[in-house]
């Protein structure tokens, strides 16, 4: 006989964080083997200093990746605590960050991006919230 635990984690902060993986994994991609289209963003790779750079931001974001992951897979809201607040964290320095220093092909204007990140943001505490509070219980 198998018991399946039904997972407290409701489904719509289980599908946010599956496409905030999704988009990690593609720029751990672009870190790690597109260069030509980190170089179309403005972003110079050229020398081994830069290589550097880009290469450890790789590394950092496949490491939230497989942390991700293994708590999509545990479905342990203790776990998952952390990693959305590395999600809102990140999110959050984006936002400021994204607007301010603007890729060349960014899809859309500083002030539009501003507010996509808020939007993604306040998912994301909202998430946060709802699995703080079934951790408690």
């Amino acid at each position: 006989m198998t018991h399946q635990t039904k997972s407290k984690i409701p489904l719509w902060v289980n599908i946010m964080q599956a496409i905030l993986i999704l988009i990690m994994l593609a720029q751990v991609y672009m870190y790690f083997f597109n260069h030509e289209m980190m170089a179309d963003t403005g972003v110079q790779v050229e020398g081994a200093p830069m290589l550097n750079l880009v290469y450890e931001m790789g590394a950092r974001t496949l490491v939230m990746v497989i942390a991700s992951i293994y708590v999509m897979l545990t479905q342990n809201p203790k776990q998952f605590i952390v990693v959305l607040l590395m999600n809102i964290v990140r999110e959050g320095q984006e936002m400021i960050i994204d607007p301010l220093f603007p890729v060349l092909n960014a899809p859309a204007s500083p002030a539009v991006d501003f507010w996509i990140h808020v939007g993604i943001v306040a998912i994301e505490i909202g998430a946060f919230i709802v699995v703080f509070k079934i951790s408690k219980n």
